[in-house]
């Protein structure tokens, strides 16, 4: 067998367009362009890329971002200054601060800060208490671009066994509701899971979110799966790759996200249609 590729950098695209598409046709209606507010704290070199990526796809679809970066040691309370003065803002309409933060920073306190109605990355409880009941506001960026990209491939997920390995709050969790509200079957591993072989061997669609090289094992993989890789890693040689080994999983898997190009594109394009959201939602 040889998967097929769920190509997000393709799928984004066609997204990233027509959502430039519906900013052109806002402000040709003389209503303010969507703003994005971005807030960086330390010299994180992934942090650093993720911020510009995302600032290079909002000049791409119309929307202005700006970045402010602070001190990695700034006072919490300085940082929470910062969060209600975006907040407060009427030009931005999201507003976003990296993760992770450092050790000192109480990140649940910082992301109940933001507005609930500018919580573009989806992370404020009030949304992802929405999200538990079917009844989404801001959805999580990661996990709603993986549904995007299954649905944009005409996947059927109702009925389907799926199997979310990593439980956490930025993608496992917020991904196994969006998974149940499609009507799929849910297990979720974590870290005290006991037979993990076991579990990701039911795996009608597989998602490896865990952020650990060789934690699942191609072999493990039921044949004809669908197999979402949302691990990044850079290897010495400067290459990137998945949690899982690409090469092998295409044997086993019927469909599979390549890494990169796969997951990464379509959590940047939710983003943006939040912020697009957010700004429709504000203006009315």
């Amino acid at each position: 067998m040889s998967a097929k590729l769920l190509d997000g950098k393709h799928i984004a695209q066609d997204y990233q367009r027509k959502i430039a598409m519906q900013i052109k046709q806002r402000t040709s209606a003389g209503l303010p362009q969507p703003g994005l507010a971005m807030i960086l704290i330390g010299k994180d070199p992934a942090s650093e890329i993720y911020v510009a990526n995302k600032q290079k796809a909002c000049q791409a679809v119309g929307i202005h971002s700006r970045v402010k970066t602070l001190s990695a040691n700034i006072d919490q309370a300085e940082l929470l200054t910062e969060i209600t003065e975006c907040n407060q803002d009427k030009a931005v309409h999201g507003v976003l601060v990296q993760l992770p933060l450092p050790a000192h920073i109480d990140t649940t306190l910082i992301i109940d800060a933001i507005a609930v109605n500018k919580d573009v990355d989806g992370f404020h409880p009030f949304n992802i208490g929405r999200l538990a009941q079917a009844r989404p506001l801001f959805r999580p960026a990661t996990p709603m671009g993986i549904m995007t990209l299954l649905n944009a491939n005409d996947i059927q997920l109702a009925g389907l066994h799926s199997v979310v390995v990593g439980a956490s709050k930025i993608v496992g969790r917020p991904l196994a509701l969006e998974l149940l509200t499609a009507g799929s079957t849910i297990t979720i591993c974590h870290r005290a899971t006991r037979e993990l072989a076991h579990h990701v061997q039911q795996a009608d669609l597989l998602v490896s979110a865990t952020g650990k090289r060789d934690l699942i094992s191609s072999e493990w993989i039921k044949p004809g799966a669908i197999v979402i890789d949302v691990g990044i890693h850079r290897l010495a040689n400067g290459k990137l790759c998945g949690d899982i080994d690409f090469t092998s999983a295409c044997e086993r898997a019927s469909w599979i996200t390549p890494v990169p190009g796969g997951v990464g594109p379509m959590t940047v394009t939710s983003l943006l249609q939040n912020t697009l959201i957010a700004a429709e939602m504000q203006a009315s």
